[in-house]
């Protein structure tokens, strides 16, 4: 079983340094809510909500944004370059050292 670290900022602007299983087919949004971060994920992860939005702080390559993230993210507040929906992120090894923050509520 392997593990990485991702670093999460709250809203509150604390950070959560958090282990993530690569083995268990999760995703960043799975992650924080087992975690009991504020991600609410009221789709269930099919990139149709938004309120799993983050910020990818760090400069880690990330799968490519699919189409529907992106016409979700067209309509969601709090938009920044850098933002991304945290359903649409699986833990793999390659996510060790990510740092994300939590966009605010919509």
């Amino acid at each position: 079983m392997s593990d990485v670290t991702i670093k999460i900022k709250d809203r509150e602007g604390e950070i959560h340094e958090v282990q993530a299983p690569t083995d268990m087919a999760m995703n960043l949004m799975e992650v924080c809510k087992a975690y009991e971060l504020p991600v609410e994920g009221t789709c269930g992860g099919m990139a149709m909500c938004a309120s799993c939005q983050c910020y990818i702080l760090s400069d880690h390559e990330l799968p490519e944004m699919s189409q529907d993230e992106d016409l979700m993210l067209a309509e969601a507040f709090y938009v920044e370059d850098n933002s991304r929906l945290g359903c649409q992120i699986p833990i793999t090894p390659e996510l060790d050292g990510l740092e994300i923050e939590l966009a605010p509520e919509s």
